[in-house]
């Protein structure tokens, strides 16, 4: 079932951005790039490693918060993990509820992360809820999403301590 879900946000996501435009444009694609001697990419969801073969120059590193996929740079936008895909957002689980916010980490990277989900298309917004409505229901996503979550809420807290954000 887990790829099942993962297939389906894949899908939903594969035709909607977080802007009507390229948003790498206003930022050089830095989310999409790594400085000289670090090791960041994005977190695979549980099995989504199971669902394209790896282009060449892309690694999987085992991560203490999960398998991180490490990519060089520029890609075939259709092989593209689903962390990529949410990419500024992050669909949070709030009790029975999946709310949608700017991933606290993104507030690094990407200049869109400063305008919240106002600076994203609705669209946009609405398939990243959906997908955290399908992810929730499938028992390894939920507790992925859960971890993700509170990672983001401990993140989000730090920043705010040190007033920023």
């Amino acid at each position: 079932m887990a790829v099942d879900v993962l297939t389906r946000c894949r899908d939903l996501l594969a035709g909607v951005t977080p802007m009507e435009t390229d948003c790498g444009l206003l930022c050089g694609a830095a989310c999409c790039s790594s400085l000289p001697g670090e090791e960041t990419g994005m977190l695979l969801f549980p099995g989504e490693e199971a669902l394209a073969p790896l282009p060449a120059g892309w690694r999987i590193l085992d991560t203490q918060a999960g398998k991180l996929l490490v990519c060089d740079s520029r890609c075939d936008r259709r092989n593209r993990p689903l962390s990529c895909r949410l990419f500024p957002l992050l669909p949070l689980i709030r009790g029975d509820a999946i709310k949608v916010a700017v991933d606290a980490r993104a507030r690094a990277v990407c200049p869109m992360a400063a305008a919240g989900t106002k600076g994203c298309s609705q669209r946009f917004v609405d398939a990243v809820r959906q997908c955290g409505q399908w992810l929730r229901e499938d028992s390894e996503q939920r507790d992925f999403l859960l971890n993700l979550t509170r990672a983001h809420d401990a993140l989000r807290d730090l920043q705010r301590a040190f007033g920023g954000g």
